[in-house]
């Protein structure tokens, strides 16, 4: 094993390991895999628990991941400054969240967030807009306002985006139909608006994957690699993260057509470990968003999706966290975040 590999191990099992000097490892970064904060935030949470450093980049660093999806520590020149440095110093390339403007009064606010992005070096920024539709709303009406909103939103923000050069992805992030966003994105018509592609989130929509990477591969800035496992229950089906390589996505598909379009897109792990996810594709409340006019989902979708699930049963029970303690959590999400590298390092060439 490699000195690499016995730090990231040691990275993994161990939080308080995470105090060691950023230095100590040489960097041997891959640029295309990267991390996003909710694939690692048990481990996060263990290490703050017991008053170690819970530091995000110092993690993926660690990990021989060579990009990170994180928030700016501080919006002042010198932080900003130091942060950037920080980063360049271990060959890292960094995705940032900011959040978007809410009205026109608060333009200003985001540019200059977005300015601060910029100097920090940030090669694009991620936004997730929406919570899970299904579960977010009880009528269409308020679903259909949630969306004009956030498209006014874009619409504020796109040209501050354009005038800083530095592009947006717009998570997909089960409040949408991919073929919603697409059309969205069309009619912006912008080169600095685009999608930051979750692999299986449009999976809880009624959509195969199949159909998402068609539509919305065209528009990705960046992405969240994971793989999805799906299982039936009494209300519709169960939908999990599980390691790359265990569920249902073509992973080597997805990754090779992103990377035609775009050679240095980078791949955000997020291997999120909790309890499955509850897609009541059978209660009422779940059809209460769709409207065959302004947002349709179509039967022959639902059904393709239904034998997609009952096609192919997990390989091992679903990942579950109730009822473990907090360390146990941790210790679970790093056993699988270390799969899912090993897997796209020696499947995927990431």
């Amino acid at each position: 094993m490699t000195r690499r590999r016995l730090l990231a191990a040691a990275a993994l099992s161990a939080p308080v390991l995470l105090t060691r000097r950023l230095a100590s490892a040489a960097p041997e970064p891959n640029l295309s895999l990267g991390g996003a904060p909710t694939g690692f935030g048990l481990h996060l949470r263990a290490a703050r628990a017991a008053n170690q450093s819970a530091d995000l980049v110092e993690l993926c660093h660690y990990l021989g991941l060579g990009c990170v999806e994180t928030r700016l520590p501080a919006m002042d020149a010198e932080s900003v400054k130091a942060f950037r440095q920080k980063l360049e110093a271990i060959h890292m390339r960094l995705i940032l969240d900011t959040p978007l403007p809410r009205d026109a009064a608060d333009v200003e606010r985001f540019d200059a967030a977005v300015k601060a992005c910029k100097d920090a070096g940030a090669y694009s920024l991620h936004a997730a807009m929406t919570q899970r539709r299904y579960e977010e709303f009880d009528t269409f009406a308020a679903f259909k306002a949630k969306f004009e909103q956030c498209q006014k939103q874009i619409e504020l923000a796109e040209p501050v985006l354009r005038k800083h050069r530095l592009a947006l992805g717009i998570e997909n992030h089960k409040g949408w139909r991919s073929a919603e966003q697409a059309a969205w994105l069309k009619r912006v018509g912008s080169e600095w608006v685009g999608v930051h592609l979750d692999f299986g989130n449009n999976i809880s929509l009624c959509e195969t994957p199949e159909q998402t990477l068609e539509n919305l591969g065209p528009f990705a800035v960046a992405c969240h690699i994971k793989d999805m496992a799906v299982e039936s229950y009494e209300d519709g089906f169960l939908l999990s993260e599980v390691p790359l390589g265990e569920g249902v996505l073509d992973l080597g598909h997805w990754v090779q057509a992103l990377r035609a379009r775009n050679r240095e897109i980078p791949f955000d792990l997020e291997t999120i470990t909790r309890d499955p996810l509850k897609i009541p594709v059978f209660k009422e409340k779940y059809w209460a968003t769709f409207d065959d006019a302004y947002s349709p989902l179509p039967g022959h979708d639902l059904a393709r999706v239904l034998e997609l699930v009952r096609n192919n049963p997990p390989k091992s029970p679903l990942p579950k966290i109730t009822g473990l303690s907090l360390a146990e959590q941790a210790k679970l999400e790093d056993g699988n975040n270390q799969k899912s590298i090993d897997y796209a390092r020696a499947k995927l060439g990431l």
